[in-house]
């Protein structure tokens, strides 16, 4: 863990004890300054000060890195000093009051409250935001509201270039100069009766807004953004084959292993185990209450248990920090983050990890069609594992996902290093599936269940494995590899690097391999 992270951490876990006692008396908490009021002002920290509950009070002295503030979820933070990007990045509620200068994407993604910059701000501040104000006293960088949904960001100084590029909601109110607005945008006067709104904003910090400040609005006839292509999978693992690669079949009475044990990195103990290589995903594993449902983990969005791993999106990325507390760990979902740079996502993991038992698992998800740049953050960042989601824009075949997740993962020594890779596919998985993956070096699969009723599913996926298991002449999971598999027709054999069935060796074009 790098030093800037273990400080970090420290700092949201200190603040969290802090807090508690600080809301039952109606204090501020004071951080920057020693017990003699002499100045040891923060530098550097990472993802702190975040997910603040309603009525907390915090003033720190310093300057921070990246999501300082974020997620606040009512509280009150006042910061004596500069911070990077990101600052009170997905805020439902409350005040955020920086004086001195922000970095870019302050804002980000926030729904309500308000941020007051008494300096200036970097580009994208109040990139997508759905609702609340940012008051910005000094100038604002490049594309100020780019994609905003909603909500009012009041600029009293000059603006950068393409002010709301790609804006569909919401106004961005500029008392300096202002260049031409970006595409999707329009620019106009200012009414009277917007001057009389924001004043009810701007007087309490002594501000006013002139009757010639302009007004940056959404275009009514701009082209369309266009929307995101269809995420999705074609063909599941239906054209590969397992063979037995020349073990004897095994006796009905054979002992099996089905397990499978997810570690975190460095570690050989605690982790989660998974009786068959399947994590259910569900919004909730609460309802599997028989003995194969209660054992197996899950993914979920919500009420997660303690053998479940919390999925963490833009959408309960505030009310996460309660529950990841009570469960095996998180994933967070990169997939709508990809607008977020390395240290962005690393602040992210630090807000949220801080509120997690250190042996808790951390994992990262995205699609496979970015699994290289997965992988490397991963590494890099020192997490336990990816979860590659093998939809692609258009469609994709699953068995074109294996050398892809092969090869990076490869060049990245993932497994070599303990790091773990799940395979998420949107169907319900056979047993066959789950050997399939295990067999390509995949940790298992992430896919929904069927119906309701996940006890039966698994319970039927549990007497097929062990069926598969004697065919192949394998008592564990661990003994199954790519010997195993086999390509069923010549075009499965090519996307996927697999041998084709009835041939003992691969095609010519993986010769060389």
């Amino acid at each position: 863990m790098r030093d800037v992270t273990a400080k970090s951490v420290k700092l949201n876990r200190d603040l969290d004890k802090m807090l508690e006692q600080a809301l039952e008396r109606d204090l501020l908490v004071r951080i920057g300054w020693g017990k003699q009021g002499d100045e040891k002002p923060k530098k550097g920290e990472i993802g702190v000060i975040t997910h603040l509950p309603k009525d907390s009070r915090v003033l720190l002295l310093g300057d921070l890195g990246e999501c300082a503030g974020a997620m606040n979820d009512g509280g009150t933070f006042t910061l004596q000093g500069n911070c990077t990007s990101m600052l009170g990045s997905f805020q439902s509620r409350g005040r955020i009051t920086v004086e001195r200068d922000a970095g870019e994407r302050t804002g980000h993604r926030m729904t309500g409250g308000e941020i007051f910059i008494q300096g200036s701000a970097g580009g994208f501040a109040g990139s997508r935001m759905r609702d609340g104000q940012i008051v910005i006293r000094g100038q604002a960088g490049k594309k100020v509201g780019a994609g905003m949904e909603g909500g009012v960001v009041v600029v009293l100084g000059n603006t950068d270039s393409e002010p709301g590029q790609a804006m569909t909601g919401g106004r961005i109110f500029v008392a300096g100069s202002c260049p031409p607005p970006g595409e999707g945008a329009t620019i106009r006067s200012i009414l009277d009766h917007e001057l009389e709104e924001l004043a009810s904003i701007l007087e309490p910090h002594g501000l006013q807004l002139d009757s010639d400040a302009l007004v940056i609005i959404p275009s009514t006839d701009s082209p369309p953004l266009g929307e995101t292509p269809e995420y999705s999978i074609t063909e599941g693992f239906e054209s590969i084959g397992l063979v037995s690669s020349g073990r004897e079949r095994l006796s009905n009475s054979a002992t099996l292993d089905t397990e499978t044990q997810i570690l975190p990195t460095g570690l050989d103990e605690n982790g989660l185990l998974a009786p068959i290589p399947w994590i259910v995903e569900s919004k909730r594993m609460t309802a599997a209450t028989g003995t194969y449902g209660i054992a197996q983990p899950g993914l979920v969005t919500s009420e997660p248990r303690n053998n479940d791993l919390m999925l963490v999106n833009e959408d309960n990325i505030i009310e996460a920090v309660d529950k990841i507390g009570n469960c095996a760990g998180m994933v967070l979902d990169l997939s709508c983050q990809s607008s977020l740079n390395d240290a962005e996502i690393e602040a992210l993991l630090v807000s949220l990890y801080s509120r997690m038992n250190d042996d808790s698992l951390v994992f990262l998800k995205d699609s496979v069609s970015r699994v290289e740049h997965l992988f490397r953050l991963i590494v890099e960042l020192d997490l336990d594992g990816a979860i590659v989601d093998a939809a692609t824009p258009g469609g994709s075949r699953a068995a074109a996902t294996l050398p892809s997740i092969g090869l990076a993962a490869k060049a990245m020594n993932i497994i070599n290093q303990g790091r773990c890779i799940f395979l998420e596919i949107d169907e319900p998985p056979s047993a066959k599936d789950l050997l399939i993956a295990k067999a390509a070096g995949c940790s298992g699969i992430v896919a929904p269940p069927t119906d309701d009723d996940i006890e039966s599913e698994i319970h039927r996926l549990y007497g097929n494995l062990r069926g598969w298991m004697r065919e192949l002449g394998i008592s564990g999971m661990s003994q199954i590899n790519r010997k195993n598999l086999r390509a069923l027709d010549y075009e499965t054999a090519a996307i996927s690097g697999l041998r084709l069935v009835g041939y003992d060796r691969p095609l010519p074009m993986w010769l060389n391999k």
